[in-house]
């Protein structure tokens, strides 16, 4: 099994017109890129929850379940394998999604522990519509187990180590996400 490596460089046009360049981190049109990736869900605290992570024939990777708020659960996550990525000369994270209507958020973990700090940013999907959701680093807002961490540090996006994907916030019933690729974006220099 190969580990995902870094696909492709791209210039890509923005919508102000502006090239900006961009590397794309994980591929899914690779369905081995997908073993590199686990669900956990609310089981772990006692929750029923159910959510998966599973390639699709189309080259996508698909996070889908049901979130269930019985026994004090309700939540459903998927994350990447650690490895360390340094994206110290990027300005954020830059994903292709096919949602479901519902909310979710994207985490960056700092560290390889399985439990711990992560840094995360919300973001909204249209059901039934391809979107790609870009997110500067400085979004990303520390949380420790559903909790904000106000005192941690900022995220270093030299010192990423996995991603990862939630559904929270009380979002009863079954959720689909559909994931195209992840990628890391550069903003040209602003003069």
């Amino acid at each position: 099994m190969k580990a995902p490596a870094v696909i492709a460089s791209l210039i890509l046009l923005t919508g102000a017109g502006a090239v900006a360049e961009e590397n794309l981190l994980y591929d899914f049109a690779d369905q081995e890129v997908a073993v590199e990736w686990t669900a956990i869900n609310d089981v772990v605290m006692g929750g029923v929850s159910s959510g998966g992570i599973s390639a699709t024939e189309n080259g996508t990777l698909v996070f889908a379940g049901n979130v269930s708020l019985e026994n004090n659960g309700g939540f459903a996550s998927a994350r990447s394998r650690p490895r360390q990525w340094d994206l110290g000369s990027y300005s954020g994270i830059e994903i292709r999604v096919l949602g479901d209507g519902k909310r979710y958020k994207l985490n960056l973990r700092a560290d390889s522990a399985f439990d711990g700090i992560m840094y995360r940013v919300p973001f909204e999907t249209r059901e039934g519509e391809w979107q790609t959701l870009r997110f500067p680093f400085s979004e990303f807002r520390a949380s420790f187990r559903g909790r904000a961490v106000p005192q941690a540090p900022p995220l270093d996006p030299a010192r990423v180590a996995s991603f990862g994907l939630l559904i929270s916030d009380k979002q009863a019933g079954p959720f689909r996400l559909e994931l195209a690729w992840i990628g890391a974006f550069s903003e040209p220099n602003a003069d």
